[in-house]
């Protein structure tokens, strides 16, 4: 009741703009506001002196397409089938119509925009993108939307706003296909001299730019991103969005395509850091995040404006080109004190940065309260005054309190996926059992892969060095029955 009282008196004085920057593979390390010397990232240092830094934050999955969709919908991602990494072409996974946090939002007023990397699909298949797109963001509560459709590293190659690609010509049209070549266009496999750079695994299909990708693509020359620019392209679309709605109230969800592969920074920020073009990229993103706080000053808006910064998944340092990121990476330690990265089950996998300023409202400082960004959904309903309808948000929970530093009591406890799912409660996390590879001959990830579930007192023991499962073997039974009953349940709200 006191959680709720204090939501109401918020929501009466202020509706606030919300500004969600979500950058892509971004390491709890990875800023120098977590610890790390080799990067330099003033912007979000800034934001970070100004506003609460989170320790125990968490995406719901070490990758990105099912973060994404937690995020939005407010329910765990390995709930539903078709939720994994997708490919450039798949139809749309979150239903239109459905209860989403910016179809929340719309309802209790606010104006929202997604721009940035998209990665859920678009369409009901079988896209045709000479012509409409949709369903998209707009059938699930964006009024507008700029997007990447998936990913930098996948075709199509495009911007798309709202229903269209930006730039078609019908006289070029754009095919794609995932599953074989389209005629006899160049592939990164049988031209590795139209490369500026090289893959170090897949990646080797269609070139655009200089680059080839994970898909094929013929078409739409006009229309075809330039990767330098992309940062500059998606943050001048971000600052036009707050500036056409800044008589608020409004939602931005600006979904960085910093640092994912290809790393491909603007000139400007070339050699910025010892790192190569991972480092540079970091620079950049940086630099986006201080173009969008600078615009709020601006505008005057920064004082009524959460800015939540945080990340879709833990890091990764090859991710499939010859960038030098691993020759590079010195004594830099992406996930922080973490151990894994993107795509693992140990804790680097899913625990990322999370920053939220407001001033006047949230007292800067650290907090070590457990949170997951599948509860951004409620903690916003619950600030808004919005009453989530039975079913909708079966896995959010409203931490308002914590997210404004009123509380430093997150969540009881939290399923982070990967390969597996692993339960965590308080300073202990069982990664359920789960057979396979040990590390990913791609990435050389550590997976967290065991025949039998594993037991981690991770405040005690952050890298997940000493399996105490067969010490605590009524701990472990008792962590498995709750996973089953939250996984059995439908819902852990």
């Amino acid at each position: 009741m006191s959680l709720c009282g204090a939501a109401a008196a918020v929501a009466q004085t202020a509706r606030p703009n919300i500004v969600l920057i979500y950058a892509d593979d971004v390491g709890y390390g990875d800023l120098s506001c977590y610890g790390a010397k080799a990067a330099r990232t003033p912007n979000l240092d800034g934001l970070s002196a100004k506003g609460l830094r989170f320790t125990d934050a968490h995406s719901s999955s070490a990758t990105c397409t099912p973060s994404r969709y937690s995020m939005l919908t407010g329910e765990y991602a390995w709930r539903k089938k078709g939720t994994g990494v997708l490919p450039g072409d798949a139809r749309l996974i979150i239903e239109p119509g459905r209860y989403t946090l910016p179809a929340m939002l719309q309802k209790a007023g606010y104006k929202t925009g997604a721009v940035g990397k998209w990665h859920l699909g678009l369409g009901n298949g079988n896209i045709d993108w000479n012509g409409e797109i949709k369903p998209g963001p707009l059938e699930i509560g964006f009024d507008s939307a700029f997007l990447l459709p998936a990913t930098g590293d996948r075709v199509p190659c495009v911007y798309v706003e709202d229903h269209r690609v930006v730039g078609g010509d019908p006289a070029d049209p754009i095919r794609v296909d995932y599953s074989k070549p389209i005629g006899d266009e160049p592939t990164g496999k049988k031209n590795p001299e139209l490369l500026k750079v090289h893959p170090s695994h897949g990646h080797d299909m269609a070139i655009v730019n200089g680059v080839s990708r994970i898909g094929y693509m013929t078409g739409g020359q006009a229309a075809q991103w330039v990767d330098e620019d992309m940062a500059d392209v998606l943050t001048a679309k971000a600052l036009a969005f707050m500036e056409t709605n800044r008589g608020g109230p409004f939602f931005l969800y600006f979904a960085t395509h910093d640092i994912h592969v290809p790393r491909m920074p603007n000139k400007r920020f070339a050699g910025k850091t010892a790192m190569g073009p991972r480092g540079d990229a970091i620079a950049e993103l940086d630099w986006c995040v201080g173009q969008v706080l600078d615009k709020l000053d601006k505008l005057g808006l920064a004082g009524n404006t959460i800015v939540l910064f945080s990340s879709d998944n833990g890091p990764v340092v090859d991710d499939g080109y010859k960038d030098d990121a691993v020759e590079k990476l010195g004594e830099h330690r992406p996930a922080g004190p973490w151990r894994g990265g993107k795509y693992s089950n140990f804790e680097g996998g899913t625990r990322v940065p999370l920053i939220v300023r407001w001033p006047g409202r949230v007292k800067p400082g650290v907090s070590s309260a457990l949170v997951g960004q599948q509860d951004f959904l409620a903690s916003f309903a619950g600030l808004t005054g919005q009453a989530i309808p039975g079913g909708a948000a079966p896995d959010s929970t409203n931490l308002l309190e914590a997210l404004l530093g009123k509380s430093r009591i997150g969540r009881r406890h939290i399923v982070e996926h990967a390969r597996a799912l692993s339960y965590r409660e308080g300073e202990w996390k069982m990664i359920a059992a789960n057979d396979g590879p040990k590390v990913n001959a791609n990435t050389n990830t550590e997976l967290g892969t065991g025949a039998a579930a594993q037991l981690y007192r991770v405040s005690k023991d952050p890298h997940e060095n000493v399996d105490l499962a067969a010490r605590f073997p009524e701990r472990v039974r008792n962590f498995s029955e709750k996973l089953a009953k939250i996984r059995e349940s439908g819902r852990s709200r």
